[in-house]
Formats: structure tokens, C-alpha cells, sequence
């Protein structure tokens, strides 16, 4: 079994690097710092082909794979970690579910400008009262003539701030049966955008209400029974958190690397010492470790979609290993590290955010579980 990335993936990857080093390397620790979307890096990384990168050239996308995607959006983290977020949007997520499931005129509306860094779409899944047991939200869609009425609210809306469309999981009815999903747009009758929040991380977002919120009924993207469907896609926007995660914990490690070669105590180079080698000696195996299981998932979606066992033990595998690494680096680079001047700081509040969002590690544990033993265990308490 060879390990290693292909010559047409190694060139690949040589390319974005290329390109995120003289494009997008001014300017990083301002981007991070910043909890506005990068537009300018945005309109660059689009004019680079790096956004639709899997989708088909039909709906306007590169015709790579997954594994190209992969490749992408860690080489441009691992040189501007926000501009990875533009990647991210433009290739995992809602934008997938989208394009997988839009009719031929929904997408001639949306993608052109998605496609080209112009818009973002967000998604609206998370509820006050639903959060990883997502099959519980209440916000309801019921028909009206030719208008979807919307009743409900969401958090935790990643991009929700800035984002012109967004991808709503809505009840038709009751039961796992009745969850669908809609496309609201920014503006829409009865549609609110609230006041911004802040995460740990600086990222902002916005709860989102519908009071009576009227869309036109073609922009029904998954009716009644769509929820399986969907959710199914749930399992590539994993890899996109997974990637990240990993690149940022890589990318500390590089910086805390060459501070430990040249960074002197007592009079000796801080990797002389024992207890940092072993740092990075332990650092580079979860890296590499987690990297494999990564590349597992990614290439199982070659033709198709990545298992959810496979995407669930890269996703564990990468948050842990992203986050743990960007401590220990803030760790060894000291006061440095800690401090804003660096942006290894950053990493970690972003990596931490990641073993939340888009499944919390827990979550995978227990799916993890599920594949070992063949079998479901339900979490919800018994009825009666």
C-alpha cells in the first residue's frame, strides 16, 4: 500500500502552495485578528480555481476530487490559516449539500456568484434546543400557495454575519420523517438576522429568526424525508473541519520548530533539551498519525461518499491532534506563544472550537463505537 500523495497530487499541492505563499502570506495575522471575512483574500483564492474544486464543470466547479479539496484547504492553512476558512466555504458544508441536491435553476441563481468569492452561503441547522441531537429542531416550514411559511430560530450560524443565502434545516412534519431543508435569502419577508456574537475564537455570528418568513416554494432544496439525504453530505463537511484542524496544528509546530533551533536558555538551543524533544517527537507522530486517517477518509470519497465510520476516526483523530499540538507548541514558545504577536495564539482557539462544531468529539466516540461493535446505541432516554 503506498502512503504517499500521488505525482499529480504532489504537483497539486505544490501549486496552492506556491500561490498561498505569494498571495496570501502578507497580511495572515491581520486576517486572523480580524472577525470579518477576507473578501479580498476570497476574490484571489477564487480567481485560483481553489473554490468548487471537487464539483463537476457543469455546475461550474473544477472537476477534481475530494483529495484535491483536502489538499487545498491545509496547504493554504498552513500559510494564512484564515484565508483556510474561504476554502472551506467554498468547497465543504452547506455549498456541498447545495450542489448536490439544488435543482439546475437554483443553481444557476447562487453558484455563479458563490463559486466566484462573490457571496457565501450559510448554514442554519443548530437551535437553542437542538445542538448535536439535531433531529429534535422545530423551526417548521408549512405550504402556502406558492410560498414556504418559516417559523423558528437558529444559532451558531457559521458566516452568518456576511452570508447572502442561507441552507436551513426545517420540520415539513413530524419525525425524523419530516425534516427537509430550504434556502432562505438574506432580505426574505420575515427573515431577521440578529445582533453579532462573539465565539473564543473572534469568529462572529448571528442568531437567525423566522417570523412567518415567506420564501417562494422553488426554494425547496430537500422536502420530507430529506434529512437522511443530507445528512449523508454531513460526512465531507467533516473533512473540511478536519483538515483545518490539522493544518493549524501543523502550522504551529513549523513556527515552534524553528523558534526551539534558534530561541537559547542557559545558554544552550531550546531543542537541546530533553523534555522539548520529546514534544515534538510525540507532536509529529499524532500529525502524521492523524494525517493518514485524514487521507483514508478523503480518498474513500474518490468515488462517492467517505463512510461515516472512516470520516468520524479522521475528524477525532485530526481535532485532537490539531489542538493538542498548537498547546504544546504555545507551550514551548512561552510568552511568545501566548501572546498576539504570533499567531500560533490563534491556532488554538480556533482548533479548540473544532472539537465542537461539526460533531463534538464525544459524538464521534460514539460512532466510533457503533462501527466496532456493528451495531446502533440509541442516546436517547427510553420512552414511557
Amino acid at each position: 500500500m503506498n502512503f504517499e500523495l500521488s505525482e499529480e497530487h504532489q504537483a497539486f499541492a505544490e501549486s496552492v502552495r506556491r500561490f498561498a505563499q505569494d498571495k496570501l502570506a502578507a497580511g495572515a495575522l491581520e486576517r486572523a485578528h480580524s472577525p470579518h471575512y477576507p473578501w479580498d483574500a476570497a476574490r484571489m483564492i477564487a480567481e485560483q480555481g481553489l473554490l468548487g474544486i471537487a464539483f463537476s464543470e457543469e455546475d461550474g466547479g473544477q472537476g477534481g476530487t475530494l483529495m484535491h479539496a483536502v489538499i487545498a484547504i491545509q496547504e493554504v492553512a498552513l500559510v494564512c490559516p484564515k484565508s483556510a476558512d474561504i476554502v472551506q466555504a467554498g468547497n465543504f458544508g452547506p455549498i456541498r449539500t447545495f450542489v448536490e441536491y439544488a435543482t439546475p435553476e437554483q443553481k444557476q441563481r447562487f453558484l455563479p456568484d458563490l463559486l466566484a468569492g462573490r457571496k457565501l452561503i450559510a448554514l442554519g441547522m443548530t437551535e437553542p434546543e437542538a445542538g448535536s441531537a439535531v433531529t429534535e429542531l422545530k423551526t417548521s416550514a408549512r405550504l402556502d400557495g406558492d410560498e414556504y411559511v418559516i417559523n423558528g430560530s437558529k444559532i451558531f450560524s457559521t458566516h452568518s454575519p456576511e452570508a447572502e443565502l442561507f441552507l436551513i434545516y426545517v420540520r415539513f412534519g413530524p419525525g425524523v420523517g419530516g425534516i427537509g431543508s430550504v434556502l432562505v435569502e438574506r432580505g426574505a419577508p420575515g427573515f431577521q438576522v440578529g445582533e453579532p456574537s462573539k465565539f473564543m475564537s473572534g469568529e462572529e455570528w448571528c442568531q437567525l429568526y423566522f417570523e412567518d418568513c415567506r420564501i417562494p416554494a422553488k426554494n425547496l432544496l430537500l422536502g420530507e424525508g430529506g434529512f437522511k439525504r443530507q445528512i449523508s453530505g454531513f460526512n465531507v463537511e467533516r473533512l473540511g473541519n478536519s483538515s483545518r484542524s490539522l493544518a493549524l496544528g501543523r502550522h504551529c509546530f513549523n513556527i515552534a520548530r524553528e523558534h526551539a533551533k534558534i530561541r537559547k536558555q542557559f545558554g544552550r538551543d531550546l531543542c537541546e533539551f530533553q523534555g522539548i524533544q520529546w514534544k515534538f517527537a510525540e507532536m509529529a507522530l499524532k500529525l502524521e498519525s492523524a494525517q493518514l486517517l485524514l487521507y483514508r477518509a478523503a480518498m474513500e470519497g474518490e468515488h462517492g461518499l467517505p463512510s461515516a465510520h472512516s470520516t468520524a476516526m479522521a475528524k477525532l483523530a485530526c481535532n485532537q491532534a490539531g489542538w493538542e499540538c498548537a498547546n504544546e507548541s504555545l507551550q514551548v514558545m512561552g510568552g511568545m506563544g501566548y501572546s498576539q504577536e504570533s499567531i500560533v495564539e490563534y491556532c488554538l482557539r480556533r482548533t479548540r472550537g473544532w472539537m465542537i462544531a461539526g460533531g463534538s468529539i464525544e459524538v464521534l466516540k460514539n460512532r466510533i463505537a457503533e462501527g466496532v461493535f456493528e451495531r446502533t446505541f440509541p442516546q436517547r432516554a427510553p420512552k414511557g
